[in-house]
């Protein structure tokens, strides 16, 4: 599915990638490969923030959301290891633990004053 926007919710043990256009939504879980939860040692993101780098591959527009500070370091990744993706990165914006179905909303709503003011690309 060919898509412009894109969300991520995620925290240090996973991400939902959620792309979506004005009527689809693809979803897509990834899992931290570090087994080390809350023991105050260190994350393993250079994998999840790989692999969800690889699944934004070829979207426009991305906005992060989630917990903590894996936003953030996500986008700094991004600066170093992917700058591609770091382009599309909008904004991150603080989120507790909604469905799937709540970050898409969310970011429906984030994305709308864009595309009342620009065409979307897809359907050129």
């Amino acid at each position: 599915m060919t898509t412009f926007h894109a969300v991520v919710w995620l925290d240090h043990q996973e991400a939902h990638v959620l792309m979506f256009d004005r009527e689809h939504v693809q979803a897509q879980r990834i899992k931290s490969r570090s087994h080390h939860k809350h023991q105050g040692k260190p994350h393993d993101t250079q994998a999840l923030f790989g692999d969800m780098a690889k699944a934004l591959a070829g979207t426009h527009e991305v906005l992060i959301t989630g917990p903590g500070s894996a936003r953030e370091e996500f986008r700094d990744w991004c600066k170093t290891h992917a700058s591609a993706v770091a382009h599309t990165i909008v904004d991150t914006i603080a989120s507790d633990h909604p469905s799937d179905a709540q970050v898409v909303a969310l970011a429906r709503q984030y994305f709308k004053k864009f595309d009342q003011t620009t065409v979307d690309p897809t359907l050129a």
